[in-house]
């Protein structure tokens, strides 16, 4: 009887336990395949951003190597300047003197494209690309030239050396009509000081006054808002970032217009995404300081011949994107500065303009220019 009253209870046993091991190994399961799927979703975020981080970076490389080669102006050429340097010069025209046109703060020589294709119907105009803009390559940082034992890289001193070279290395003579805007007003008011006797004519557009510096709210304004937004264009176009703005058309060309070939449209393009050129342009903005010392020290050391007329251009303000104060500030600056280095310098005032008349207000300064070398071919047949 026992063994009978034994038996059943012995035949439910393995029953329960069969019960009670699958409500123990559901919960486990369940966080094993709860894990599994998180990992992977973890695994594909990151291959996403893997992507998104190393893709762009790397197309945007590849697509610069090809343009590099297919935008170089076709009428442009690259000249050997001696000391491993090679530049790219673009002249139009022919005749005397010679136009030579220094760009802006960080830009390539196609902001000069509305201005050099309306000279050039009566002169020889050249523009030409800084050392590390456009398609002027620059050396790499162990590779030495000797000059920046004098100058610093991305300073006046140094650039004016690399234009004088680059103009005789080309073989182009004056007399030059120098034309400059802001950090190539500097660059020209520096060669026109040193090489004077090769300059008949000094333009300065929305010159840089060279103690702006000294001024604490300007400095402030130059290295806490205006440097670091180059620096950010640099991170930009090193990422491939710029070029997929550029493609969304968050980003536009500076020059633009029904004039303007694609050619150039697609060159500036090409020039917004290449962080060498964005690399360059910070370095610039960032020694401007240094560059405008020097130019208050060469024009003390050699004063200016007083064969060579000087004019300078502003607009109603020198940035209209900056704070009214301190386009105040330029404005008394530029006036003080014009007084005494150049007294007898002739001043124009471009309404409605301010440091993007370049291509802004082209005709403007092509008026001017046009008007010089006018004046620059009649003297001969006068004598």
């Amino acid at each position: 009887m026992r063994r009978r009253a034994e038996a059943p209870s012995s035949g439910n046993e393995p029953a329960v336990a069969n019960n009670k091991v699958p409500d123990q190994t559901r919960p486990s399961q369940a966080k094993v395949k709860g894990s599994v799927s998180y990992s992977s979703v973890l695994v594909n975020i990151g291959k996403c951003l893997l992507v998104i981080i190393l893709v762009p970076p790397f197309l945007n490389y590849a697509s610069l190597q090809r343009e590099g080669q297919m935008l170089l102006p076709k009428d442009g050429q690259i000249v050997d300047v001696g000391l491993g340097q090679k530049m790219h010069l673009l002249c139009k025209g022919r005749g005397k003197p010679v136009v030579i046109l220094d760009a802006p703060t960080g830009m390539s020589s196609d902001v000069w494209f509305h201005v050099q294709e309306n000279v050039a119907s009566l002169t020889k105009v050249c523009t030409y690309d800084r050392m590390g803009l456009g398609f002027s390559k620059r050396l790499m940082q162990n590779e030495t030239t000797g000059t920046e034992k004098v100058w610093d890289m991305s300073t006046t001193g140094r650039m004016v050396d690399d234009l004088h070279r680059l103009l005789g290395a080309a073989g182009i003579v004056g007399p030059f009509v120098l034309v400059g805007s802001e950090l190539g007003a500097l660059n020209s008011r520096f060669y026109t000081h040193i090489h004077d006797v090769q300059v008949s004519d000094l333009v300065l557009i929305d010159p840089i006054p060279e103690d702006i510096f000294e001024e604490d709210k300007w400095k402030e304004y130059w290295y806490s808002k205006v440097v670091p937004s180059f620096q950010a264009k640099q991170f930009s176009a090193a990422t491939g970032l710029s070029r997929m703005l550029i493609i969304l058309g968050a980003i536009e060309p500076t020059v633009k217009g029904e004039d303007v070939s694609e050619e150039v449209i697609q060159r500036q393009k090409y020039l917004q995404s290449n962080p060498a050129h964005q690399s360059a342009a910070v370095d610039e903005h960032y020694f401007l300081n240094e560059s405008a010392a020097q130019v208050r020290d060469i024009t003390k050391f050699k004063p200016l011949s007083s064969r060579t007329s000087v004019s300078m251009l502003t607009g109603d303000s020198f940035d209209m994107q900056m704070p009214e104060h301190l386009n105040r500030m330029v404005a008394k600056l530029q006036k003080r500065f014009l007084e005494e280095s150049y007294p007898s310098a002739n001043h124009i005032h471009i309404k409605g303009a301010d440091r993007r008349m370049i291509y802004k207000k082209p005709s403007a300064i092509s008026q001017h220019l046009r008007k010089l070398v006018n004046q620059r071919q009649a003297k001969p047949q006068s004598e």
